[in-house]
């Protein structure tokens, strides 16, 4: 089992940055991808970052402006959010893939095998 634990949501205006963290349990959270995704209320759960073997990697939506990276001696995650808008507000999850496989990329929720609780970012205009 791998828990994750995502922080750092809250309330910001347009333009400005947040930065979430996702902490995870496990003793080989360095082997393990890890993706970011968003829900808005009424809309399908949606890819914002993965970091796989090969790095990181990003849909063109936030290709940019959201930067993900992680601290495998910490077992975290970060997402790292700049220049956020309205259209950012969503509930933001943290999830992980235990079997990679070199060269793959993991876009799509049913990839991935943990997911955290979840954080809320709402972006005022």
């Amino acid at each position: 089992q791998v828990q994750l634990v995502e922080s750092g949501g809250g309330l910001v205006q347009a333009g400005g940055s947040l930065r979430l963290s996702c902490a995870a349990s496990g003793r080989t959270f360095s082997s393990y991808a890890m993706g970011w995704f968003r829900q808005a209320p009424g809309k399908e759960r949606e890819f914002v970052a993965g970091f796989n073997w090969s790095g990181p990697y990003y849909p063109d939506s936030v290709k940019g402006r959201f930067t993900i990276s992680r601290d495998n001696a910490k077992n975290t995650v970060y997402l790292q959010m700049n220049g956020l808008k309205p259209e950012d507000t969503a509930v933001y999850y943290c999830a992980a893939r235990l079997k990679i496989y070199s060269g793959s990329y993991y876009y799509t929720e049913y990839e991935y095998d943990y997911w955290g609780q979840g954080t809320q970012v709402t972006v005022s205009s």
